[in-house]
């Protein structure tokens, strides 16, 4: 009779029991208050350097500031009176339909020219962008100020080289032209002026969005039979999106209120057709010394560049709430 042996196996410890779940763990006091802590030195300086004077600018909109009361020290205030003034000037109207025009043509032609730059750029050999590179930087880094006097011995009636070269050319008209005997054709050579100094910065910023999409998704719309066009929208729009919309907000906001460019020119001429916002607000605030109309001026220019860019800033607080 064969007898089994049977061995024990002693029992090993129990496997841990597996969490229980339960609340996140809350941050203390000190944890939720260091984020502000570290953002207040910021925004106190911006408070400072940006928000007392902006409160500055709409109280002394609702005063009577000219130079008697600045000298004198008086305060005196007069509610709405500068805005009833402002609104009431056909002149001002004027201005600012003008400011908004050439805002948009600048803005726009900025944009395109910068966008098809940085196309360009992405496929050009490298020694040849970093050519083109090197002469963008340059046009960004002109002063204003030299900038503005090449331009006008560029477009100079007598002595200009655009006229010289188009008569050569055989175009005899424009012997002699004058590029800045209305407001229009002022306007025009201000605005390439500012497209050729601002195209730097918007181009290397959509250069910078266009590199951030990979090369294998354009091999792979190829593949596809993709045209430039759909390989275009399909491949690189959606990288540089984010990017054309915040060029284009801060550019509104610089074209809006350029003024040294402006008034270099012609001082808002011939005949003030060529006078912008900021220019009508230093004309009327330190020119004519009405600082409370011009101040008037200021804040309804701050509504009509909030005006201008509310579909950015509508499509900002939408991502933004996304994100929460």
């Amino acid at each position: 009779m064969t007898t089994t042996a049977h061995v024990t196996v002693p029992a090993g410890p129990p496997p841990p029991a597996p969490p229980r779940a339960g609340r996140p763990r809350r941050a203390d006091l000190g944890e939720r208050t260091i984020p502000y802590l570290l953002l207040a030195p910021a925004v106190i300086t911006m408070l400072v350097l940006l928000g007392w004077p902006a409160v500055q600018v709409v109280a002394i909109s609702f005063r009577r500031l000219d130079l008697g009361e600045l000298v004198r020290g008086e305060i005196v205030w007069i509610g709405l009176d500068n805005y009833r003034a402002a609104l009431s000037d056909p002149e001002v109207w004027t201005v600012v339909l003008r400011t908004v025009v050439f805002t948009a043509c600048v803005v726009a032609a900025t944009v395109l020219v910068a966008g098809l730059l940085a196309i360009l750029l992405r496929h050009l050999a490298p020694g040849v962008r970093v050519a083109v590179q090197t002469f963008l930087v340059l046009a960004w880094a002109t002063p204003i100020v030299a900038a503005t006097t090449v331009f006008q011995w560029i477009f100079d009636q007598q002595y200009g080289i655009l006229n010289k070269t188009l008569v050569k050319l055989g175009f005899d008209g424009f012997a002699g032209y004058s590029w800045f005997s209305s407001g229009p054709s002022t306007l025009t050579v201000i605005g390439l002026m500012i497209v050729w100094q601002a195209v730097p910065f918007v181009c290397f910023t959509i250069y910078a969005g266009l590199l951030t999409a990979p090369r294998e998704l354009y091999e792979a719309a190829a593949m596809d039979g993709a045209s430039p066009w759909q390989a275009f929208t399909t491949v690189s729009w959606p990288s540089i999106r984010p990017l054309v919309m915040l060029a284009t907000f801060l550019s509104v906001i610089w074209d809006f209120k350029v003024f040294a460019q402006v008034w270099a020119f012609r001082q808002g001429g011939p005949d003030g057709e060529s006078t912008t916002l900021p220019v009508l607000l230093y004309l009327k605030g330190i020119a004519s010394r009405h600082f409370g109309l011009a101040s008037a001026i200021a804040v309804l220019m701050i509504l009509v560049l909030l005006v201008l860019t509310a579909r950015y800033l509508q499509l900002l607080l939408r991502s933004k709430e996304g994100d929460l």
